[in-house]
């Protein structure tokens, strides 16, 4: 299959895109580097020393065989690029990490939450608007979030992206029919993901374009079997406050010797999934593209397991000997919930979960080992606040009302 990855540089998409590309796809990465400048901006620089995206790729090509295409371009932006590339192109499936991922970063200032919209929306609404442009039968495959679903602790498996309610109409007469599950954003990046569904269910019903919607639960890990073939293909680290995802800040904080920090009570339980399951969750959904109808969005929570914050800080402590920090938490939350969310549509295509108590925890401790003279302690701790309260919680400044 020919297969665009849009954000192929980063986190998950470079990984992503290896995997495509090692089971026999043609691939192509289109990026705009905002990722790598952002790292300028917050002045932190990833854990692992990852290499520009052209040696990369010149990398894979020299250990493989394989070639994987680059094109520099703002999904955001470039519109008229962006129907010339699927004019050109005309892949069979279109991968779209391409928005602003972080939660942190997206609250950071007035200035970091139009960013995000902008971005986010703008990149994806331009999306679906040029493959109905250019008339192709793309399949879309988005990068969503299990954050829409919120955190409440409501006893009940989140199901896959539907809700089924019944209602009477204004005879009493009952009627059934299932709505996306009311959304709960936390932040105004899981605002933009909301945000997505409505985009993705308007251009399904309206224009026929196949959608795949995969709400992801926090990815932990690093390394996949392919970034790990050569040290030019190595993978992204982020540990910092901004970009840094739990799991991975805790391993970073204890290979370093700083404490395990713990925002709040720690009883928030999150989903999780392992990056090596990350890049099969979307083989398997842009490989299965002939399932998805034309007309509804396939919904699919790309999880394997979810876990409390401070149980994970204790797994870590226990195993790396690290000590637990109880601090402010930035964000406005509940101090606990429970979560628990159906998988059964990805288990069906054949995914085999990658649980956390596997070896896989002491890999990625023996990653931060190895690089923890990169790291700047400085940018560990979590400052992006979400409203006054918490900045006065956290003793922050306030940005007032602009």
């Amino acid at each position: 299959m020919r297969v665009l990855v849009l954000g192929g540089d980063g986190f998950c998409g470079w990984p992503s895109a290896l995997h495509l590309s090692a089971h026999g796809h043609h691939v192509t990465i289109v990026d705009s580097g905002v990722r790598r400048r952002i790292d300028d901006e917050l002045g932190v620089q990833s854990l692992t020393p990852i290499r520009p995206l052209a040696e990369r790729v010149r990398a894979w090509h020299e250990v493989t065989g394989n070639t994987i295409g680059t094109v520099a371009l703002d999904l955001a932006r470039d519109y008229d690029e962006l129907v010339d590339l699927l004019t050109t192109e005309r892949p069979d499936a279109v991968v779209h990490f391409a928005e602003q991922r972080a939660a942190p970063y997206s609250m950071k200032s007035p200035s970091h939450k139009r960013y995000t919209i902008d971005n986010n929306l703008n990149g994806t609404h331009n999306l679906l608007a040029a493959v109905v442009q250019t008339g192709l039968d793309a399949h879309v495959v988005h990068l969503g979030t299990m954050g829409v679903y919120g955190y409440e602790s409501v006893p009940v498996d989140l199901p896959e992206g539907y809700l089924t309610v019944t209602y009477p109409d204004r005879n009493g007469d009952p009627h059934t029919r299932d709505i996306l599950y009311p959304t709960q954003p936390g932040s105004v990046y899981h605002l933009t993901k909301s945000l997505d569904q409505l985009l993705f269910q308007f251009y399904a019903r309206n224009d026929g374009v196949r959608i795949t919607d995969l709400h992801q639960g926090i990815v932990w890990g690093t390394q996949t079997d392919d970034t790990a073939r050569d040290g030019r293909l190595i993978n992204r680290f982020d540990y910092d406050g901004d970009y840094g995802t739990v799991l991975n800040r805790f391993l970073v904080q204890a290979a370093v010797g700083h404490p395990l920090t713990v925002h709040g009570t720690g009883g928030q339980t999150r989903a999780f999934i392992n990056i090596r399951d990350t890049v099969r969750c979307i083989r398997l959904a842009v490989e299965s593209g002939s399932e998805v109808s034309a007309s509804r969005v396939r919904v699919m929570n790309q999880v394997t397991e979810t876990h409390r914050v401070t149980d994970l800080a204790e797994l870590v402590a226990a195993t790396t000997g690290a000590t637990v920090a109880y601090l402010p938490n930035p964000r406005a939350e509940a101090d606990e919930n429970d979560l628990d969310a159906r998988n059964d549509q990805l288990l069906g295509l054949g995914l085999t979960p990658t649980r956390l108590a596997t070896g896989l925890l002491t890999e990625s401790v023996d990653i931060a080992q190895k690089y923890a003279t990169r790291v700047d302690t400085s940018r560990i701790p979590c400052t992006s606040a979400w409203n006054d309260t918490r900045r006065a919680a956290t003793g922050e400044p306030s940005i007032g009302r602009r």
